[in-house]
């Protein structure tokens, strides 16, 4: 029989070739050139990508026996995962293969900036020797905030701190007492904003963090502080930071990631006080490396049939088919929890009742911490390094099967207990011949409604009209509702609004409902793949 075929259509480490070639017929294309890419994908079983080739739509159509699409390297901007997996094609990436690169890259750019490194190279090879112009400023016993403090963030911490740095951190996703251990004092953003001498950022790039350090956040930063970004751009609004270098508000800046890559033009490139890099994060021999192998022995398992643990959508092999179609919904409850939960979290239950529970269910486990860390950490968070993630945020995470679902032939739980011991769960089920998806608990108040991709969550004191005035001000707003379930505890007590709209409510929508009903918690969750 032949050979199961690969085609790689970026440089690939000759480790990642090395550990395909003996039993792939392993093939090379330019994935960046369109017309030679789109018929070679016509009988291959894998693609092997970095960030220049684009796996859309049309390229998946192109590529009926696609069976596996990997990225050597940890972003999958280039790469459609909704369209892959609705035509059934695994995505796998390398998620800690860049790790060290990118926090040695934040930890160069923060120095760069901080002695001038870059206008003085310039300067001296241009024939100018200039020492008193490029004076800069020494790391000891300087504040740094560290925006971000996922497995980037804290590795460029514990860095930092052997220049006898004082360490500060803004994640509202981490425990204080967890960063503590490591030498990290966690403040609001504000507080960060206001006493850090050097700002580095470790943020996913979301609808959250999109230009969350802009001008209102640099009205709040020392004039002296240098900001360096080399996690996504965009996080890092950069015509707002050009206008706070140019008025004096800011001080400097490292910045390896734009909004828009490949970027050639910006207005930051007019300050010397300014090191910029073409997204060199990843840049370097050990990360492709790494980056080459991980993928490699992804491929291998997927073309085996076996479990891929680095896959970002649903699992192809080794799950049980009763359980693979409630990974997707737990996912989902996971991200509602983090929602829900606003904050650090000590303890996560995840809960499997009914039929499915005979099985082995540990991936449900491991899908719930996806959706629990998912987008909260600037890594990816995968089904491998899931426990890891919990485990270095010092939550504990405990798995309980029950064959007993009173209510439901079978039921999912996301439990847990916040740092500042309040409780929160979500449960769901899949329901009927088409396997909806419906939410059925939330912090105790019952439901039966359909999850959507945009949800909101109002608790307030239960009393007549609230109801019409939540659907006026969304009416107001030209948000549409599609579905609303009123829980309450008792006549009078307290009550929860449940609700699917077609739309994400825009923030100060959300503001006045939470005002106008006297609402004790409102939370969106926004659950687009």
């Amino acid at each position: 029989m032949p050979k199961p075929s690969v085609l790689v259509a970026e440089e690939l480490s000759p480790a990642g070739i090395a550990l395909l070639e003996d039993d792939f017929d392993v093939r090379h294309v330019d994935g960046a050139d369109r017309s030679a890419l789109l018929p070679a994908l016509s009988d291959v079983d894998a693609l092997i990508v970095r960030s220049a080739t684009k796996v859309d739509a049309e390229a998946l159509a192109a590529a009926p026996r696609l069976q596996v699409v990997a990225r050597a390297g940890v972003g999958l901007d280039n790469v459609d995962v909704d369209a892959a997996t609705k035509a059934g094609v695994l995505v796998v990436n390398a998620p800690t293969s860049n790790i060290v690169s990118a926090a040695e890259q934040a930890i160069n750019l923060l120095l760069a900036s901080a002695r001038n490194t870059a206008p003085a190279h310039q300067a001296l090879i241009g024939g100018e020797w200039k020492r008193s112009k490029y004076t800069g400023v020494e790391l000891y016993d300087k504040t740094v905030g560290v925006v971000g403090l996922g497995r980037i963030g804290v590795l460029v911490a514990q860095r930092l701190s052997a220049f006898g740095m004082k360490l500060i951190a803004y994640d509202p996703f981490v425990q204080p007492a967890r960063a503590a251990q490591i030498g990290v004092e966690v403040v609001g953003l504000d507080e960060l904003l206001e006493r850090s001498d050097f700002i580095t950022v470790h943020l996913p790039k979301n609808k959250d963090t999109l230009g969350l350090i802009g001008d209102e956040a640099l009205a709040k930063v020392k004039p002296t502080v240098r900001i360096v970004n080399a996690a996504r751009g965009g996080i890092v609004d950069e015509a707002a930071l050009a206008r706070a270098i140019k008025e004096g508000r800011v001080a400097g800046a490292g910045v390896d990631v734009f909004a828009k890559e490949p970027c050639t033009e910006s207005p930051l490139f007019e300050f010397e006080s300014v090191v910029v890099a073409p997204h060199l994060g990843a840049s370097t021999h050990e990360a492709q490396e790494k980056a080459g192998t991980q993928v490699a022995r992804s491929v291998r398992l997927a073309l085996s049939g076996e479990f891929v643990p680095d896959a970002v959508n649903i699992q192809g092999g080794g799950v049980s088919e009763e359980v693979k179609p409630g990974l997707p919904l737990i996912e989902k409850l996971g991200r509602i929890f983090t929602a829900l939960a606003g904050g650090a979290v000590a303890r996560v239950d995840v809960e499997v009742r009914g039929e499915i529970a005979a099985h082995d269910v540990k991936i449900v486990e491991l899908a719930a911490l996806k959706g629990v860390f998912g987008g909260v950490v600037e890594e990816a968070v995968t089904y491998v390094n899931a426990p890891l993630v919990a485990k270095e945020r010092g939550v504990e995470v405990n798995l309980l099967t029950s064959d007993d679902s009173p209510d439901w032939r079978n039921e999912l739980t996301v439990r847990g207990i916040l740092a500042d011991g309040q409780r929160v769960s979500v449960s769901g089920t899949l329901s009927g011949p088409r396997q909806s998806e419906k939410l059925t608990e939330v912090n105790g108040y019952s439901m039966e409604i359909a999850l959507s991709e945009h949800m909101a969550f109002l608790q307030y004191e239960d009393r007549p009209g609230i109801v019409g005035t939540v659907g006026a001000l969304l009416g107001e707003a030209r948000v549409n509702i599609a579905g609303m379930q009123v829980s309450r505890d008792v006549e009078g007590g307290t009550a929860l609004i449940t609700l699917t709209v077609d739309s994400a409510i825009p923030g100060e929508t959300l503001d006045a409902i939470s005002a106008e009903i006297s609402a004790d918690t409102t939370r969106q969750v926004d659950l687009e793949d």
